[in-house]
Formats: structure tokens, C-alpha cells, sequence
């Protein structure tokens, strides 16, 4: 794959946008809106791109001084190495994975609602057909994301654009009713509403896929920065709009079937709105997806050039010069999650790794400026420290609010990342193994399954749908997962100093 710089600061906030735009937006503002924060989901919107803002400075600076390939994982393997970068990585990788099949399930939903207007008979064998019509879109882009076609990111992010300039301009000449977007200071008020905020996040974080881009920006000291920014603020104004209308149209307490925002246009323009809305939600998701197959690929790549994962994955076409052996291997993950179709699951899913991924981040600014001051920085964070340490708190303030409101939905999005991240940690100590590191490794391991039986001993006391577990006695497996712990950490605790 050529790493010719091609792309100027224009073409760098398209590639910004046609990340992040869209096809959240079409999916995850029903269940903030009717079952958590109401009206003021407008401000959690606003409260997720200011957290995305501070944290997009990190990247900028990260970005210029190293506009290398792996993102995420190049910048925390230079502030810290081994382990964290490895997890960063992966975490990164599994939360693309994760919005990757949110955005396949938002073209069949859209393909529905058009053909409910158009050819209603036509609904019910596109909604039984999803999982199928799924997997035949993601397999269409994985075809295009290996013949590397790029030239139609632009279009899409400008009929993005014109169809919500259109919703935005009809709604505001309507008559609105001027929602309430500031949350009730209750706690529970304020706990729905960060609960909001955490689900929607997502929304926002598509942009990052600017920094797998570094490498073809011209200038990258100056216009990926610039770029990054420019993006974010378009972005916050888009969404805090959109929304502001469609609440104002649709108040809290109707019983609404369809999508919010297909509702509400329908609702301002008539038919041909809910239509232009299903078109636009078709095309939001194509391009996320395409965006999410090549951030995916990075991703893969650059662990694979360090090790990490088998060099395979760094296989390249030998016509197109895309890594489609990566591409495919991710392909295979989304399918499989976005055909269970668990739209809430995986909206948690997505946002919780995004933002663990986005702590990693600002920590490794904070670790860089410590272990190399003399970096070149075409580009410094402002305020700093104050902006990265505002960052990680509020990171991780969201991962807890889910947890107050006991959202089953949040619950197992996060029982399922801490299984995937013990599957990690199992990888990296079995990659670990060699002549002297074999006692490390095997710590490693042990110390992962314990992990996983751990979660085990509780989902076998708990109903958990999206996984088949089998019955084991609690008492068994929680017994089992202690010594497995305690044997990891004394194996890794005894040997780690020869190594590192």
C-alpha cells in the first residue's frame, strides 16, 4: 500500500466525516431519547462532542509527531510498549468492529422503512430478511474496500450533508416545540442523562479514522490537526441540530415504531421525507462501514508489523495494494455480531471501547511529553495537562453512569468486553512465548481464564441472552477461576523482571 501524501486539508476533513457521519444517528437516538435522557439528549449530544474535542486534541498532537500507521496502538506502543499498546490496539479494533455491524444494521432497518412508504408489502420480507440482506452489504464493501475505492467518499458526505441541510431548514420553518435539552438535577435526571451520553457517543469518535489516514496527508503537522478539529465542530452542529428538531416534533411520551428521525421528517415533509431520510441513513451506513473495513485493516496491519498478530495480515493485493487478508478477517467479525441485530448491545459496545481507547490515548500524551520532551510537536495540545486529565475522567465517568442505572443492556456490553479483553490478554502472553518467556506466557494464559471463568460463575447465576452458557456449579467455577488468577499473577509477578 503506497503512502503517497495526496490528500490536502479538504480532502482530510471528507475522510474526517465520512468516518464519523451519520448512520448513528439514524439508530441510536430512539433508545436515549424514549428510554433515558429525553429531550435532554440534545445536551448529552453536546457533552459527547466536547469530550470528543478534548481528546482530539491528544490525537492532534500525537498524529503530527507520529503520522505513522496503527493510530491508536503506534501511539500508546511509543509511550508505553508491549502490553498497553496490545490492548490499545485491540480495543480499538473491537470498538470499530463493534460500529461496523451497528452500521450494517441500519440499512436493512432504513431499506425497511423505504419500502414501507414505496411498496409496503415489501416491509415484512425485507425486516425477516436482515440478517441476510446484512451480510450481503458487508460482503459488497468488502469487495470494495480490497479494490481500494475511495472517490465516492466525497458524494456521499455532500448527499449526507444536503439531506440533513434540507430536514434542518423545513424544520426550523415549522411550527417546533422548544424541547427542554438541559437535564433535571436529580440524580436520577443526571444519571440518564450521562447514561445518554455514553450511548451516543459513538457518534462522534468516527473521525479518528483521520489518524489511519496520516500517512496520505499533506503537511500532516498542520492539516491533520486542523482537520480533526474542523470535523469535530461540523460534526457537534449537525447532530445538536438534527436532534433539536426531531425531538421538537416528536414529544417523549408517543409511541413511536419506526426510527425517530425517519418519523420526524415524515412528520415535517411528508412522505418524501421519511423517504429522503431512508436514503440518507442507507448511505450514512455504507460509508461508515467502508470507513470501519479500512480503519480495521490498519489496525491489524500495524500490529502485525510489530509481531503481534501473524504477518499474513500484512498480506497486500497484489493489483490494488490493499491488505485484503486483514480486511476479510474483520469482515468475518462483523458479520457475525451484526446479524444478531441487538441494536442497544452494540451501541454500548462500540462507545465503552471507544472510550477506554480514548483514556489510553491521553495517557500516552501525558507519558510522551515525560519520556520524550525533545519530540519534534508540529502540533501541541492546549491547556495541557488540563485537557487530557479532563479527558480520562470524563472517559471514565461514562463507563460508570450505564452501571448506576443497572442498563441491562450497557451490563452486557461491558461483561462481553471484559471476556474479549481477558481472550486478549490470553493472546498477547501466548505470542509472548519463546525460550525465556515461556513460564510469563503460561501466566498469562492462567491468568485470562480465570478471568473468563470468573465471568462465567456469574453469568450462570444471571440471564444473559445475547450468549448460549452452559450450566456449570458456581461454587466450581469460582473456586477453578481463583487459582487460575492466583497462579497468573504469581507466574507474571516472578518472571516479568527478566524479561522487561
Amino acid at each position: 500500500m503506497t503512502n503517497e501524501r495526496k490528500l490536502g486539508l479538504s480532502r482530510a476533513v471528507i475522510v474526517g466525516l465520512g468516518g464519523a457521519i451519520g448512520f448513528e444517528v439514524f439508530v441510536l437516538l430512539d433508545y436515549a431519547y424514549f428510554h433515558l435522557a429525553g429531550p435532554s439528549m440534545v445536551s448529552a449530544l453536546f457533552l459527547c462532542g466536547f469530550i470528543n474535542i478534548l481528546t482530539m486534541f491528544s490525537y492532534s498532537e500525537l498524529s503530527a509527531a507520529i503520522p505513522k500507521m496503527g493510530g491508536e496502538y503506534t501511539y500508546t506502543k511509543a509511550a508505553f510498549g508491549g502490553l498497553i499498546a496490545f490492548m490499545a490496539g485491540c480495543l480499538r479494533w473491537l470498538a470499530s468492529v463493534f460500529g461496523g455491524a451497528l452500521a450494517a444494521v441500519v440499512f436493512p432497518q432504513q431499506l425497511a422503512y423505504f419500502f414501507s412508504i414505496l411498496v409496503p408489502a415489501a416491509q415484512n420480507f425485507i425486516l425477516v430478511s436482515k440478517p441476510l440482506i446484512t451480510a450481503i452489504v458487508i460482503i459488497i464493501l468488502v469487495v470494495l474496500s480490497i479494490r481500494g475505492t475511495e472517490e465516492a467518499t466525497t458524494l456521499i458526505v455532500v448527499a449526507f450533508l444536503a439531506i440533513f441541510g434540507v430536514f434542518l431548514a423545513s424544520g426550523l420553518w415549522s411550527t417546533l416545540t422548544p424541547p427542554a435539552v438541559l437535564p433535571s438535577p436529580s440524580l436520577e435526571g443526571l444519571s440518564k442523562f450521562f447514561a445518554a451520553t455514553a450511548y451516543t457517543f459513538t457518534m462522534f469518535v468516527g473521525m479518528r479514522s483521520l489518524v489511519a489516514s496520516a500517512p496520505q496527508i499533506k503537511e500532516p503537522g498542520k492539516n491533520v490537526p486542523k482537520a480533526l478539529l474542523l470535523s469535530t465542530v461540523l460534526l457537534v452542529a449537525v447532530y445538536c441540530g438534527v436532534a433539536y428538531v426531531a425531538v421538537g416534533v416528536v414529544p417523549a411520551g408517543d409511541s413511536v415504531e419506526s426510527p425517530l428521525l425517519n418519523f420526524a421528517a415524515e412528520k415535517i415533509m411528508g412522505p418524501i421525507g421519511g423517504i429522503l431520510f431512508a436514503v440518507a441513513g442507507m448511505i450514512a451506513s455504507i460509508s461508515s462501514l467502508s470507513t470501519a473495513m479500512t480503519v480495521q485493516s490498519s489496525i491489524l496491519g500495524g500490529m502485525s508489523r510489530d509481531g503481534y498478530l501473524p504477518n499474513v495480515l500484512l498480506k497486500a493485493h497484489r493489483r490494488f495494494g490493499t491488505r485484503y487478508v486483514a480486511i476479510i478477517a474483520s469482515s468475518l467479525f462483523v458479520i457475525t455480531f451484526s446479524i444478531t441485530g441487538a441494536v442497544e448491545f452494540l451501541g454500548y459496545a462500540a462507545s465503552f471501547g471507544s472510550l477506554l481507547v480514548f483514556a489510553l490515548v491521553n495517557l500516552s500524551l501525558m507519558k510522551l511529553r515525560e519520556k520524550e520532551p525533545h519530540l519534534k510537536r508540529p502540533f501541541k495540545a492546549p491547556l495541557y495537562p488540563l485537557t487530557p486529565i479532563a479527558g480520562i475522567v470524563l472517559s471514565f465517568l461514562l463507563l460508570v453512569f450505564p452501571m448506576i442505572l443497572r442498563d441491562v443492556n450497557a451490563e452486557s456490553a461491558l461483561i462481553s468486553g471484559i471476556g474479549l479483553v481477558a481472550l486478549v490478554l490470553a493472546t498477547y502472553y501466548l505470542r509472548m512465548v519463546g525460550r525465556y518467556r515461556l513460564r510469563v506466557a503460561m501466566g498469562g494464559v492462567s491468568l485470562g481464564i480465570g478471568v473468563l471463568l470468573a465471568l462465567l460463575a456469574y453469568l450462570s447465576e444471571t440471564s444473559f441472552e445475547l450468549l448460549i452458557i452452559p450450566r456449570f456449579p458456581t461454587s466450581v467455577l469460582v473456586f477453578v477461576s481463583a487459582v487460575s488468577i492466583l497462579a497468573g499473577i504469581l507466574n507474571i509477578a516472578a518472571h516479568a523482571r527478566k524479561i522487561f
